[in-house]
């Protein structure tokens, strides 16, 4: 797969702005709306499946109280993951990641987020890569994680899916940027929109690393970071983003990529 010229389109857990994140209806969506791809969250249930939930309680999004882990697939599939949103989702369920898969998996780039807070994951990250080779998915996924040693273990387990690392400058220190890089050998660098001006795009750049911003709703804020080269942009409003792309390509086309999507860091 090769990389258009202008930064991928990811919207985040999906169209989130008009649909309830990380269900199928704002993942269908956000293909209807333009994206490229969808950025979406992944931890186990109780029973050890892989599910498609942000916070690791369910009041949050849906009509169920205490922690994930504690549910199994069947508890959760009996939750209302839509009416919190509007009532027009009402009976929008938690997906699990095969059925994301299934349903747009062959359509969109899949950036799947592995949420876990601990120095072991109980299996998720094999759980995941699993999934991903089942299905055939290698070239069409990216991996990332806030925590590092997620991404160590997606590396070690197929060092041939791509992984990106997730950081911010609000985090606990360990957490503000990459510092494990070298060690993990990710392909992309998954910084908050905030850290990336042009000298650090070029640094990024020279070191091989693709840089995906995430979560930019601003329309200035876009036009600055397509402009600027960034390898994708991570959006509550992919239609948005869309506009800005296709501005800006008519001004002057941002830089492009070449070969894979994905190419090897080295």
């Amino acid at each position: 797969m090769t990389r258009p010229d202008r930064p991928l389109n990811f919207a985040h857990r999906g169209a989130s702005y008009e649909a309830p994140e990380n269900t199928l209806a704002a993942f269908l969506l956000a293909a209807e709306l333009g994206a490229d791809g969808i950025e979406l969250d992944v931890q186990l249930s109780k029973d050890g499946q892989v599910v498609v939930l942000h916070d690791f309680v369910l009041e949050t999004t849906t009509d169920g109280h205490g922690p994930v882990r504690d549910r199994t697939l069947a508890d959760l599939k009996a939750l209302d993951a839509g009416s919190w949103f509007d009532p027009a989702f009402a009976g929008q369920q938690i997906p699990t990641l095969q059925e994301v898969m299934e349903v747009v998996g062959r359509r969109l780039l899949l950036n799947i987020e592995l949420k876990t807070r601990s120095l072991g994951d109980e299996g998720l990250a094999a759980a995941v890569v699993r999934l991903v080779e089942e299905n055939g998915l290698l070239d069409r996924v990216i991996l990332s994680s806030f925590n590092p040693l997620a991404v160590w273990r997606v590396r070690r387990l197929n060092p041939w899916i791509p992984v990106g690392l997730l950081y911010a400058p609000d985090l606990p220190l360990p957490l503000r940027r990459p510092w494990l890089r070298r060690l993990i050998r990710p392909e992309a660098l998954h910084p908050h929109h905030t850290l990336v001006d042009d000298r650090y795009v070029r640094w990024a750049k020279r070191r091989g690393y693709r840089l995906h911003v995430w979560t930019v709703d601003d329309p200035g804020e876009m036009w600055r970071l397509v402009r600027q080269g960034v390898e994708a942009i991570i959006t509550n409003r992919p239609d948005l983003l869309r506009q800005v792309q296709q501005a800006a390509c008519r001004s002057d086309p941002a830089p492009g990529g070449e070969g894979r999507w994905f190419p090897r860091s080295g």
